[in-house]
């Protein structure tokens, strides 16, 4: 397996505001107008998006939300957790990674509008995943998640929104 550093560069990744590093790999060259999305899409969107994401300990993936489902497809390294909470407040997570016996899955889907955040639990790994998105991703649509306010609205969650916000 090849390091992080290994793939930051040869696949010419940028840093992420959320954390990780990524590149766009696709962009549909058609696009949905705006009468035809729901109210919460401000313009046009592009019918999708693809993206590489790569994550490496003790980095973290911040606490954000999205306008659309975005589905998480791992690729190499090590398993990676999604801390996903629901708009009522409900936590669930997904484990990516090449283990299915142990649980682990190839993909998994963080629907539109819930906080999600990603790490790694052992020091000195990284995991290499893509993301795609239909509506396509636009940073009009990517809020990044402001750790007092969301402990405000969930307490119950206060240990991990300390741990994976920023």
């Amino acid at each position: 397996m090849n390091s992080a550093k290994f793939w930051v560069d040869y696949l010419g990744l940028e840093p992420h505001p959320e954390g990780g590093f990524y590149r766009q790999t696709y962009i549909a060259s058609e696009a949905i107008a705006e009468p035809h999305l729901p109210h919460r899409y401000k313009g046009q969107r592009p019918f999708s998006t693809a993206i590489y994401f790569l994550l490496e300990h003790p980095d973290f993936s911040a606490f954000h939300r999205l306008g659309s489902d975005e589905v998480w497809h791992f690729y190499t390294g090590h398993p990676l957790t999604l801390w996903l909470i629901s708009p009522q407040g409900e936590l669930s997570y997904l484990h990516l990674g090449p283990k299915p016996h142990q649980g682990q899955t190839f993909q998994g889907v963080v629907p539109a509008g819930y906080w999600f955040a990603a790490s790694l639990d052992v020091p000195g790994t990284f995991a290499l995943v893509g993301c795609t998105m239909a509506p396509g991703f636009d940073f009009a649509d990517f809020e990044l998640a402001q750790q007092a306010e969301l402990i405000r609205q969930f307490p119950q969650h206060r240990d991990l929104i300390e741990r994976l916000a920023r």
